[in-house]
């Protein structure tokens, strides 16, 4: 049992059973005490992914613990450290990513404790809600972007220089960050949308060219600005825009799938594929295995201190924001897929 300090009191979400928004409570909880190799954190903006809701809804999640807090990602400050954890961090602004993930506290609570290695330094001129909206998208734009048969396998600026990335769904959390990480590291962008709306986002966000794939014929539009074919493949929905993707990628190309949005079934056609020598990833953070996570947080950290990650609508990512009693009205809007990044406030 997690050791905690007498007398001191959080307010944080919680839930016992899974279902829909309606099981998240707000309560107070006993402030936990950091334990070896860990850190706490007081949450100034936790952040709301996919994963999230569906971790709470129990679609393929399975429930480890009896009370749960929810959210992977969140940004705040190390208020206290664990033995073996060095006392300067203390003060240290940081962003969290995989906060709940194998634990039963998440980020929507005043405050939070983490391994020391999921709290990464956040440069003091940049706003929490950046590091708020990092952690799942941009740790997963970054596997996308890395697992290449002839590709890098760590980004840096000119790491991508002379490749062709198609960033699919552009205007997503997730579609932004592909975005911003590949330009980061040199690469050509290419964006599919469907609205004029996320057309203005993606390109907000730092994509070279965007496609509206609902519009004409949006094959020979990516042929056009990339006649040998797309390097890689950043896909949210494979199950529909497969043939797409394999009439736009380059012979040995990458199709990097996290998503299938809309939840049609992938029909492969095995000749045309064997013939490109496709590469398919399919993949996910929770399995994805401690070096490709420590390696991903390391570069992506490099990119914020560059600068490269900025969230808001003026630059591809409107944020939402809700108040931690409003966690659940949270996950209703990342459930309805509300356009942005969604976050909650929770400490000043």
């Amino acid at each position: 049992m997690r050791k905690v300090e007498q007398g001191r009191i959080m307010k944080a979400i919680i839930y016992r059973d899974n279902g829909g928004p309606e099981v998240l409570r707000l309560v107070d909880r006993d402030l936990p005490a950091p334990g070896p190799g860990e850190v706490r954190v007081r949450v100034a903006v936790s952040g709301v992914n996919p994963t999230d809701w569906q971790a709470r809804s129990g679609a393929g999640h399975p429930k480890r613990f009896p009370e749960v807090t929810p959210h992977l990602d969140g940004a705040g400050t190390i208020d206290a450290v664990g033995e073996g954890i060095d006392q300067n961090r203390v003060g240290q602004r940081v962003w969290l990513f995989m906060a709940a993930a194998g634990r039963p506290t998440g980020t929507a609570a005043e405050f939070t404790v983490v391994p020391a290695e999921r709290a990464v330094p956040l440069p003091d001129d940049t706003a929490f809600d950046v590091g708020a909206s990092i952690g799942v998208p941009a740790l997963t734009a970054h596997r996308a972007l890395t697992v290449a048969e002839d590709g890098p396998r760590r980004l840096r600026p000119g790491a991508l220089d002379g490749a062709m990335v198609l960033a699919a769904g552009g205007a997503g959390a997730v579609g932004h960050a592909v975005i911003q990480l590949a330009r980061w590291a040199g690469a050509t962008v290419i964006s599919t949308v469907s609205s004029p709306q996320k057309a203005r986002l993606a390109t907000a966000a730092g994509a070279h060219h965007v496609v509206d794939y609902r519009e004409g014929d949006p094959a020979a539009a990516i042929r056009g600005i990339a006649p040998d074919g797309v390097d890689i493949v950043a896909e949210v929905a494979l199950g529909t825009n497969l043939a797409l993707d394999l009439a736009v990628l380059r012979t040995r190309g990458t199709i990097s799938t996290y998503a299938n949005e809309g939840g049609k079934p992938v029909e492969l056609n095995v000749l045309q594929n064997m013939v490109l020598n496709t590469r398919l990833q399919f993949l996910v953070l929770y399995t994805a295995g401690p070096q490709a996570l420590t390696a991903a947080a390391e570069d992506v950290a490099a990119a914020v201190r560059d600068g490269a990650m900025p969230v808001g609508e003026e630059h591809g990512l409107p944020v939402v924001r809700f108040p931690l009693d409003r966690t659940a009205d949270a996950h209703r809007a990342v459930e309805s897929h509300t356009i942005g990044k969604v976050l909650v406030d929770i400490t000043p």
